[in-house]
């Protein structure tokens, strides 16, 4: 075995030494509290004397974050105690003891208990009796640290999580968000993926601006949005006009479907080192019914603090042209609406809205929008290239192709032609051919052109 650990087995050994001294001084800290609590004999008269281990050279991404974003003792035993459940849970079994008088939990421990998790799992309470136990004033004191304006939840280090209206704040989970608990256990940002509450995904792509076949009026446009992702900051600040200038940039994208509407916002992500989430409103809303402002919300709430650009295809699904209220569906259906908008507005990155028909989308939001892009399909000249980009390897084809003819006489998207090419290659590999021939890609056309309606 290489005596040499690569840089994952080495964030991995850093994160865990730091973490057991905090786990340990988190455990002293409850201690203490606990001795103060219940009145039990005891040294320390404060839980603040328990001095935290000290961070200040410590390698490990842990210590870094914590030295980044300034966090002081109330701040790490927070952070410490929305960790444990997923690096330690047994330390917080003490927090299951029952109250002899009552024959139950503590309430003012807090907690709530998961579907599958055996232990328990801390909420906002459970934090503010550590750090305050019975002193009101403290107790007050305390609540700053999990509003949303706090570092804690500015910066997405952990969510509070309101179980249900009505009940008390601080009843909320405490929990940390996926990224920081991959960078503070292996070092790694964890990526959240599409899920019933995460209706998002992030999308990637392999290809270049060189594979990407627009017209120059269409690239203009994109390069305006490619200009404010690289200079948003000097223009709202050295400039002065972020008073009357919102942070955010909108835009519309609209065209038939295989025109590069996706392929773009991926690139201009690319380009600006930005990650895109593509949001399916047609799936959000068929599937979720009643809790399409939640889910999204966690979408917004995430994306805000790490600049994403948000894809909204199918955008005509929640935009589409608003008709009168009849019943409680449709005004459901308008707050839903009035809700996306306001987070759309409000949201200081890039927001895409696509749709196949501009008409399809009410007047009243494409007026938000700080940019409207038409994606046409291809012209011939616009088909050859992308009919000579997919095909460059001129050995993959028969002598007997002939593109041009192919970009002249057939009609076809980008995302038509990608169809046709990769019908004909399975076409010549099941007929153990090494080439492509004309025949391979023409009945690849023509399969394209068939699920259009057209035949030619």
């Amino acid at each position: 075995m290489d005596a040499v650990l690569s840089k994952s087995d080495s964030d991995k050994e850093l994160n865990a030494a730091a973490l057991e001294k905090e786990v340990a001084w988190f455990q002293a800290v409850v201690k203490a509290r606990f001795d103060l609590y219940f009145e039990r004999e005891t040294d320390v008269g404060e839980i603040y004397a328990v001095s935290a281990p000290d961070l200040s050279s410590d390698r490990s991404e842990y210590a870094q974050i914590v030295r980044e974003s300034g966090m002081r003792f109330d701040e790490r035993l927070i952070v410490i105690l929305a960790l444990l459940p997923h690096v330690q849970p047994q330390t917080l079994d003490l927090f299951l003891m029952n109250n002899r008088d009552l024959t139950r939990g503590f309430t003012e421990f807090g907690g709530w208990r998961g579907k599958h998790h055996s232990g328990f799992l801390p909420t906002c309470e459970t934090a503010v009796f550590i750090l305050a136990g019975d002193d009101l004033s403290t107790r007050f004191q305390v609540l700053r640290l999990f509003q949303a304006d706090h570092s804690l939840s500015k910066h997405g280090i952990i969510k509070v999580a309101q179980a249900a209206n009505g009940e008390p704040f601080l009843s909320a989970a405490l929990t940390i968000t996926a990224e920081y608990l991959g960078r503070m256990t292996t070092g790694k940002s964890q990526k959240p993926d599409y899920t019933m509450h995460f209706p998002a995904k992030l999308i990637t792509t392999s290809l270049t601006w060189q594979d990407l076949v627009l017209s120059g009026d269409v690239m203009d446009e994109i390069e305006n949005i490619n200009a404010w992702l690289r200079h948003s900051a000097k223009i709202l600040h050295q400039w002065g006009l972020g008073k009357n200038i919102k942070p955010g940039y909108r835009a519309l994208f609209y065209g038939p479907p295989g025109t590069g509407k996706t392929l773009t916002a991926t690139l201009v992500g690319a380009a600006a080192d930005i990650d895109v989430y593509r949001i399916d409103l047609s799936m959000v809303v068929s599937k979720y019914i009643g809790e399409t402002e939640k889910n999204l919300a966690n979408v917004f709430d995430q994306a805000i603090n790490k600049r994403w650009i948000l894809f909204f295809d199918e955008a005509d699904a929640l935009f589409g042209k608003r008709t009168q209220t009849s019943n409680a569906n449709d005004r459901y259906a308008n707050q839903e609406i009035a809700y996306l908008l306001q987070r759309i507005e409000d949201y200081p990155g890039v927001v895409i809205l696509a749709t196949n028909q501009k008409v399809n989308i009410d007047e009243a939001f494409a007026r938000r929008f700080q940019t409207s892009v038409h994606f046409a399909l291809p012209d011939a000249e616009q088909r050859l290239r992308l009919w000579q980009g997919m095909l460059a390897d001129s050995r993959l084809l028969s002598k007997n192709v002939d593109l041009t003819e192919l970009a002249e006489k057939y009609a076809l998207s980008g995302g038509a032609i990608t169809n046709a090419v990769r019908y004909a290659a399975i076409r010549a590999i099941r007929m153990n051919r090494e080439t492509m021939a004309h025949d391979d890609l023409l009945n690849g056309v023509t399969r394209e052109l068939l699920k259009e309606g057209r035949t030619q």
